[in-house]
């Protein structure tokens, strides 16, 4: 029997238990990365998807949005734009706070890396409850860039992330569905 590629990288996540905590199933990409027709059938399916859509960039969130984030712009010969930490990025930086389940953290973009009118894909390994990318998505648009899209390996469908993107106007997109746990 044939196995499709979402099955190929749907059966590339291995899945452990009680990890960072007791009672999480933690949904590990890294594995994905292992085996390289899974890692190459994500990045295909992809840039596919996005290949004809007018994208200008692609921008990448710490750390693991840049595993997909860079080879898909790569493919669709469009530049990468990477998010990060605070004090990660040499150039002049926007930064954008967000609320985490127990406190906050802060996400930082090179200002000069997005200009107006660019047309932003935001890639990202795993969509939970959407904060990250929320924060991402705000940096954009501060920033002159249109996102109407998001994309994931990995989608968390009842964590309430693809709602929270959607409710501001982000289509989501993602090559396979887990339940959180």
């Amino acid at each position: 029997m044939t196995v499709t590629q979402p099955e190929l990288i749907k059966n590339s996540i291995k899945s452990v238990p009680d990890y960072p905590k007791p009672g999480i199933l933690f949904r590990d990409v890294t594995s994905l990365l292992e085996n390289p027709q899974a890692y190459a059938a994500s990045i295909s399916l992809l840039a596919e998807r996005y290949r004809h859509a007018g994208i200008t960039k692609v921008v990448g969130t710490e750390a693991r949005g840049f595993l997909f984030g860079a080879p898909v712009a790569l493919a669709m010969n469009v530049g990468f734009v990477p998010v990060r930490k605070p004090g990660k990025l040499p150039r002049k930086t926007l930064s954008e706070s967000y609320e985490l389940e127990y406190g906050t953290d802060t996400l930082e973009i090179h200002e000069d890396s997005i200009t107006a009118g660019d047309k932003v894909l935001v890639i990202d390994d795993l969509l939970a409850t959407g904060g990250t990318v929320e924060a991402t998505v705000k940096l954009i648009r501060r920033l002159g860039g249109e996102v109407t899209d998001a994309a994931f390996v990995i989608n968390l469908f009842d964590l309430g992330g693809q709602q929270r993107l959607e409710a501001m106007g982000i289509q989501c997109f993602s090559l396979v569905d887990f339940p959180g746990h």
